[in-house]
């Protein structure tokens, strides 16, 4: 079986065996990037805006806190894109500040008095939790696959479908001018300016022209912010006042503080985006067409420890896989993994200049609200698309699903319910749809199928634990299992399934030879309706053989023994 390299190799020259691995023209490389820049920008600064105006921050530090949020996206998307050694999943993923944190990050802060002071407890938790995490990511294989088998495409299906479900509601909050509008109706012409840009972007995508539908989102952004500024509703005053350069520097507002509670908070909290990168993972590897095993998602977790570990040092917080952007790949089937880098450098470029980050910033509430309420619907349907490999005509697996979506939507429903029942540390680690949706998914999951046997979302071949490399052994690097020379945790997939393939060959000649019949006969022998190469399933633990039955002519044309 033939190895996908899945980074440049040493001269440089770019690996084409798989659209993920492949290096567009610079221009194109930044206009997709800007692209998941645009789309992923609202998110990016709402969690540092939220959590900033909860602990009083003045206007000077909540500036910086956006700058530090946007360079530490920056770093951390090129780091799970691009690859380093064997942290980050080389897809094209997006990573963002999580919303799961913003609750506990604020009652953290509250509790410490709030101000720059609370903001220290604050990272001293995230530093901690961003490094268990990267811990945990390096477990050893046997160990991480039980691990993962807790999340079967029935949980992680779940937990993505969640993820667009919850998110709807803040692209449509967005889409009537903002949260603060929705308790008074919301404002028509920000409504006016979403539907437009919706319109915009489908018709856009109904050209079905490759390179137009590719940029639909894009298109639609520019075009909604066009004509609000036309209009009166696209302000520009932000950029006279915003500074040309701010650096970020690690610990600008003193050394962190650690305290139990807040870190044991913390870590619940990346339990949690644990949970959501897993899904994001699969999703993505679902939408660009490529196998994803327990190594890929152990490198997808890896950097998110990494990325929150640096995010506590350079200001900034928790960090996760951005489901908005796994959405947009869909959308523009743009599969490259080096836009994500190029995304991540113009992230630090804005980071780094204020008065950018504020020309991106005027685009009105409901041309993004507009934008995003697509491919946050994209986001759900990658969920469905995933729940679709699920038998959900048997019972248990429909009550998964069904009552983890229900207590998704309990706080989206009943908001003030946490607050005034719980206590403030209860409510800020419950009241959220993707922890209370995502944790059903897992308890019910448990409690009706167990433990998944090996890698539930892979053939056997890749939950086989790795085997010791012999000598002279073959050492190139493969697609997903990283240098073949680490075989302690590394799963050797390819050369799991030449032996396997191998054997099987051996297997059936000398079947076909005891009968009688060619081994070519036997190995073209299939169920009809199911093609040669259709891969085995993982529950399938046992080989199924196809025995071809003999030919008249060839039984009249046999010796007789």
């Amino acid at each position: 079986m033939a190895r996908v390299a899945a980074r440049l190799s040493v001269d440089g020259e770019q690996s084409s065996h798989h659209p993920v691995d492949e290096v567009l023209p610079l221009p194109k490389l930044a206009l997709y990037g800007f692209q998941h820049v645009l789309a992923f920008y609202a998110g990016a600064v709402i969690v540092p805006i939220l959590v900033g105006s909860a602990l009083k921050l003045s206007p000077h530090d909540l500036i910086y806190l956006i700058n530090a949020d946007l360079f530490t996206c920056g770093i951390a998307s090129i780091i799970q894109a691009w690859g380093i050694g064997r942290v980050g999943a080389r897809l094209p993923i997006i990573q963002g500040v999580t919303f799961t944190a913003v609750s506990p990050m604020i009652a953290i802060g509250l509790g410490a008095g709030g101000g720059t002071a609370a903001l220290l407890v604050i990272y001293g938790a995230v530093i901690t939790a961003g490094l268990a995490t990267f811990a945990f990511a390096w477990m050893p294989a046997r160990v991480f696959r039980v691990v993962m088998s807790l999340f079967p495409p029935v949980v992680t299906g779940t937990v993505i479908t969640i993820l667009g479900i919850v998110l709807l509601p803040v692209a449509l909050k967005d889409a009537v001018g903002g949260a603060p509008l929705v308790g008074d109706g919301g404002d028509p012409r920000q409504l006016a300016y979403a539907v437009g840009t919706m319109l915009f972007v489908l018709v856009v995508m109904r050209l079905r022209r490759p390179f137009l539908s590719s940029i639909a989102v894009l298109l639609g952004l520019v075009a909604g912010t066009v004509v609000a500024f036309v209009l009166g509703d696209a302000k520009l005053d932000a950029v006279k006042t915003s500074d040309w350069v701010g650096v970020t520097t690690p610990f600008h507002f003193g050394a962190p503080k650690f305290e139990w509670f807040p870190i044991f908070l913390m870590l619940i909290v990346m339990l949690i985006t644990m949970v959501e990168t897993t899904g994001d993972t699969y999703a993505i590897g679902e939408i660009v067409g490529k196998d994803i095993d327990s190594e890929t998602v152990a490198r997808a977790l890896r950097a998110d420890g990494a990325a929150t570990a640096i995010g506590g040092l350079l200001n900034s917080f928790p960090y996760v896989a951005f489901a908005e952007n796994v959405g947009l790949v869909r959308v523009t089937k743009v599969k490259s993994r080096f836009v994500v880098v190029a995304a991540g450098v113009i992230m630090i470029v804005l980071g780094l200049l204020p008065k950018a980050a504020a020309v991106v910033a005027a685009i009105p509430p409901g041309v993004l609200g507009g934008a995003a309420t697509v491919m946050f619907g994209m986001v759900a349907l990658a969920g469905i698309q995933t729940l679709g490999k699920v038998e959900l005509r048997e019972e248990k697996n429909a009550l998964i699903v069904g009552v983890s979506l229900a207590f998704a939507l309990f706080p989206a429903t009943i908001p003030a319910y946490f607050d005034k029942h719980l206590s403030a540390d209860l409510s800020s680690l419950l009241n959220s749809g993707v922890t209370l949706g995502a944790t059903a998914a897992i308890v019910l999951n448990l409690l009706f199928n167990g433990l998944a046997k090996g890698d539930p979302h892979n053939a056997p071949h890749l939950a086989l634990p790795a085997q010791a490399a012999p000598d002279g052994a073959d050492t190139a690097v493969d697609a997903v299992t990283g240098p073949a020379a680490d075989t302690e945790t590394v799963p050797r997939a390819d050369a799991d399934a030449d032996a396997h393939a191998d054997a099987a060959a051996d297997a059936d000649g000398k079947a076909g030879d005891a009968a009688g019949v060619p081994a070519a006969a036997t190995a073209d022998a299939q169920p009809k309706g199911r093609p040669a190469a259709e891969p085995v399933v993982a529950e399938e633990r046992k080989p199924v053989r196809a025995v071809a039955a003999p030919d008249p002519a060839d039984e009249a044309a046999a010796p007789a023994s």
